[in-house]
This record gives C-alpha cells, structure tokens and sequence, in this order.
C-alpha cells in the first residue's frame, strides 16, 4: 500500500497550483473499500486561503461521506530538498480526521519516513477538549 500511495502522491503533486512559493504536496488517502484520494496544494494570492495537499485529499474523502473509521492510509509528498511533514493547520486538521495510529507516509523521493499523528503532534487538542 505505502508504495502505491506515494506514487499517486506524487502524480496528484503535479496538479499543484503553486506560483507563490513555487513548493508543490501531493497526497493520496486510501480507503478500507480501496478507493484513494488525491489532492494538492493550491495557494492563492491572499496566502490564508491557501490549502495544502493533504487537506485537499482528506476533504475529498469526507466530502463523498468517508469518515475516520474507513481511512486506512495516506502518503504526503513534496519536492523539498528535505523531507517535510505536515504544517500546523494540516496537523490540527488530520488529529481530527484520522486515528492518531493511521499511517502517514511522507517522501521527497529521495528521504521517506512513516509516521502517525501521535508522533507528529503529541498532547493533541481535539473533541475530548471540549467535554
């Protein structure tokens, strides 16, 4: 699967819209029932509706009604000289929309390195902060 996913990662990066910072993400989200999503970075001139690869990917999933439980995987790769994970939005956003156990995948075809949201954002503020 992660070899899959990061291919698919780095073909959606192709459809990146990026001429502000010239940096492109692409990420695939894989589903139990096999479906992926893709997605890219798009940025826009007022840089705060920008949205990243991975946000862009993850929101496709829900939005065809796909929720925590079904997300099995998903691969986020950049072509950064180094290797780069999420930002803090997009952390705040995954810690909510995946299992902190999901496997993240992250590449910049020359270093990988799987992860999860545990590791990438311990003391998670979520739902159970609201209580």
């Amino acid at each position: 699967m992660k070899d899959e996913l990061v291919t698919k990662a780095f073909e959606a990066m192709n459809n990146a819209y990026a001429p502000y910072s010239n940096y492109h993400v692409g990420a695939c989200l894989r589903t139990k029932d096999g479906h992926d999503f893709i997605g890219a970075n798009i940025e826009n001139a007022s840089y705060g509706a920008t949205n990243c690869g991975e946000r862009s990917a993850i929101f496709a999933a829900y939005s065809h009604g796909y929720r925590v439980d079904d997300i099995v995987g998903i691969a986020i790769v950049t072509d950064g000289e180094l290797l780069a994970g999420p930002c803090g939005i997009c952390r705040q956003v995954l810690s909510e929309l995946l299992h902190e156990d999901t496997p993240i995948y992250l590449s910049n075809g020359t270093e990988n390195m799987t992860t999860n949201m545990k590791a990438l954002l311990p003391l998670m503020f979520g739902k159970k902060d609201l209580k």
